[in-house]
């Protein structure tokens, strides 16, 4: 018996075709000149028609009614690619792309240190390959300028997500011409978490905020937004730094809550990697739910310090959409010719607390705890405060 083409069983299960002549003779494929000829003819012949089968076999060639595009290749440059926080950043992507039927972005940059030299060799790379869109993170406010300028000259589309220059005093300096921001609006979300810490220490005092790497746009601006609401209302805040590897933030946030445990009375974190280890390092000391504490993202274990008590609330950004977004954008833009241009886009900003954490908790895509594509089931009301603008 013959051995029958992958390509040409797909395209009679695709059809679903009975048995019969035609099924038998496209099996042993007599008097066809190829597998793959065979395929695309018999497709071709039933397009016309209006049965579902018809409509599978257009969804394998398009994206949507949208017509057949090119294959283009967008880069994602990032500034700590093998961070768990982006995992569900790469899973974002990963889903636009199968969406619209083009290939997976490329992602790199700098695997784990922040290194603006390796994000920028990396965004070069992109260019020299002349990639049909980059999106990347732009740490500083100074070391995208130009190659950001030479990449929209060559007339490719560049989005900035995640991080978009840095505040100074609250005032941004993004310092690229890239076309849009998709991301969290970085100092304002300080502004809240630092809102926030006030209604958990009635009473002001030293505080800590732990950093992972003091200085860049994607992080920076959130302890400045916390310590512009707390320090005019009498605490003393300690920015303490913790590294860009996830390797050694445990440690930092160990020696310097040993030696000042007597006095604290809050301990918070404004990067993934710190606040995922805050918790332990709370309980560690004896200090979990004894004094406030907390920071942002959802990794697992932020999560799980969340259930345990150790830590009072964490902030979600929805790295997810960091990741989906750009890709739709950079489509649309290609697809366009630039008509359609990438919106700013604040992918939100959420406290998730005790009460709320068992929702995060449930495995998904979403939020990079599974790979598994599913359904995730909802009910009862959607609770939301009332809009104060449209804008």
């Amino acid at each position: 018996m013959r051995k029958v083409d992958p390509k040409v069983e797909e395209a009679i299960e695709t059809l679903n075709m009975k048995d019969g002549p035609s099924r038998r003779k496209l099996l042993t494929g007599t008097g066809l000149v190829s597998a793959s000829a065979a395929a695309a003819a018999l497709l071709t012949a039933c397009g016309s028609s209006s049965s579902p089968s018809s409509a599978a076999s257009t969804a394998k060639t398009t994206a949507g009614n949208f017509p057949k595009t090119p294959a283009w290749q967008f880069w994602f440059v990032n500034h700590v690619y093998s961070n768990p926080f982006f995992v569900p950043t790469q899973y974002g992507f990963q889903d636009a792309a199968a969406l619209l039927d083009i290939p997976v972005p490329k992602w790199g940059g700098s695997a784990s240190t922040s290194s603006v030299t390796e994000m920028v060799s990396f965004l070069n790379s992109a260019i020299a390959a002349k990639a049909n869109g980059i999106a990347t993170t732009v740490i500083t406010s100074t070391g995208f300028t130009a190659p950001v300028s030479r990449a929209m000259s060559a007339g490719i589309p560049v989005v900035s997500y995640n991080a978009d220059g840095t505040v100074t005093n609250g005032v941004a300096d993004i310092g690229t011409n890239r076309l849009a921001y998709i991301g969290q609006a970085l100092y304002q979300s300080g502004q809240a978490m630092g809102a926030r810490i006030k209604t958990l220490i009635s009473t002001p005092g030293d505080v800590v905020i732990f950093i992972a790497t003091p200085g860049t746009g994607n992080i920076q601006p959130r302890y400045d937004g916390a310590a512009a609401v707390l320090k005019p209302a009498g605490f003393k805040v300690a920015e303490i730094a913790t590294g860009a590897a996830t390797n050694v933030e445990e440690a930092a946030e160990n020696a310097y809550i040993l030696a000042h445990k007597s006095t604290l009375k809050g301990a918070f974190a404004v990067d993934a990697g710190s606040t995922q280890f805050l918790g332990p390092v709370l309980a560690k000391n004896g200090l979990a739910g004894k004094i406030p504490a907390g920071g942002f993202d959802l990794t697992p274990g932020t999560l799980s310090a969340i259930k345990a008590g150790q830590l009072d609330f964490t902030i979600d950004q929805n790295p997810y959409l960091q990741g989906f977004l750009p890709t739709l954008y950079l489509y649309l833009f290609n697809l366009s010719g630039g008509l359609v241009a990438p919106p700013d886009t604040d992918t939100g900003l959420t406290f998730v607390t005790k009460t709320t954490v068992d929702a995060y908790s449930v495995p998904s895509r979403f939020e990079g705890s599974t790979t598994a594509q599913k359904v995730i089931p909802r009910s009862g009301p959607i609770n939301n405060p009332m809009a104060t603008t449209s804008t």
